[in-house]
Order: C-alpha cells, then sequence, then structure tokens
C-alpha cells in the first residue's frame, strides 16, 4: 500500500511538471484546462502502473499531451508491453497510446 501511494505522489508531481503550458490547441500548447486534464490522465495512468505487480511504474514514463499518451523506458517482455499499453487504453480520456517501451529481457 505505502509503494503504491508513494508511486501516486510521485507521479502526480511528475504529471504536474509534465503539464505546464497554456495557450491554443492550433499552436500545440495547451490551455490550463488541458495541463489538468493530461495531469489527470498522467497520475491515473501511473497509479494504475504502480498497482499492476508485473509492472513497474518506476521504470515506465508517462508524457500525456491532449489526451495522447507516450509510455517511454523498460519493460522485460513483449507480454508486459502489451499489458503496458492496454493498461494505458483503459485510462479515462487517453485518446491514443504511443508505446515506445523498449523489451529489455
Amino acid at each position: 500500500m505505502n509503494k503504491i501511494l508513494i508511486a501516486c505522489f510521485i507521479a502526480l508531481g511528475l504529471a504536474g511538471c509534465a503539464g505546464m503550458g497554456s495557450g491554443n490547441t492550433t499552436t500545440g500548447t495547451r490551455t490550463a484546462g488541458q495541463a489538468v486534464d493530461d495531469a489527470t490522465i498522467g497520475t491515473k495512468l501511473k497509479a494504475a502502473l504502480a498497482a499492476d505487480p508485473e509492472l513497474s511504474a518506476l521504470k515506465i514514463n508517462v508524457d500525456t499531451t491532449q489526451g495522447n499518451v507516450r509510455l517511454r523506458g523498460e519493460v522485460k517482455n513483449m507480454q508486459l508491453w502489451r499489458k503496458a499499453g492496454d493498461v494505458a487504453r483503459k485510462v479515462e480520456g487517453v485518446k491514443s497510446v504511443d508505446n515506445q517501451l523498449v523489451i529489455t529481457g
């Protein structure tokens, strides 16, 4: 339980940093509301990854922009690569997933 809480706090902090920016979507920048939405998606996804005993949330980097999620980092095999993508797709608000995880096993 403590690991999940720690991962959630880390994810919240990282998601907050990733969500900085303002402006409109036509120029590639985000409004404050979009940044909050992206931070929420990132936090929910990091919590879901941390709750899964097979996936290491600390080895998976989540970047979210306008609902589009990019996963980077390492997993041990193709099954976990697919699982991480599936977990991301199930998070409310996710529009697409770009799975750039590297298989190390």
